[in-house]
């Protein structure tokens, strides 16, 4: 036969239980979010990435202060890919974006700035509007 458990530990138990509701509720909830926010997520890290970058470059940029810039371009990259890759696994048409962005491992930014500029503006750019046609179709 089954003894009861103390008050305290049922207590315990109870917050460990609805602690991991809460959990499991909170990550599939982050689970619902669409291929386009996680890109758009990806790009804001993008866009960090290129700014430090860009900064790096600049003339009167001492060398530390470059490296130290990079470094953080480099971050944001980094950070970047995890979201791109779970955009690309919602929506296969983001796979360009998770796959420049990866390239960072071992490509230098100067090679990949101009294509992650243009993939970002793609992903930010309300790209599903429909064209609007003259103003005098048949039938309008």
């Amino acid at each position: 036969m089954r003894r009861p458990l103390p008050r305290g530990r049922r207590r315990s138990l109870i917050g460990l239980g609805a602690t991991a509701v809460g959990a499991v509720l909170c990550l599939s909830a982050c689970g619902q979010q669409s291929g386009e926010a996680l890109a758009r997520q990806a790009c804001t890290h993008v866009d960090l990435s290129v700014h430090y970058f860009e900064l790096s470059t600049k003339t009167n940029i001492s060398a530390s202060e470059a490296a130290r810039l990079r470094t953080k371009a480099d971050a944001e990259l980094r950070a970047a890919l995890p979201l791109a890759a779970a955009a690309t696994s919602d929506d296969g048409m983001l796979n360009a974006l998770m796959t420049t962005i990866s390239e960072g491992a071992t490509v230098d930014e100067a090679h990949l700035v101009p294509a992650l500029k243009g993939q970002c503006k793609t992903v930010t750019t309300n790209v599903n509007v429909n064209p609007q046609g003259p103003g005098n179709l048949p039938g309008s």
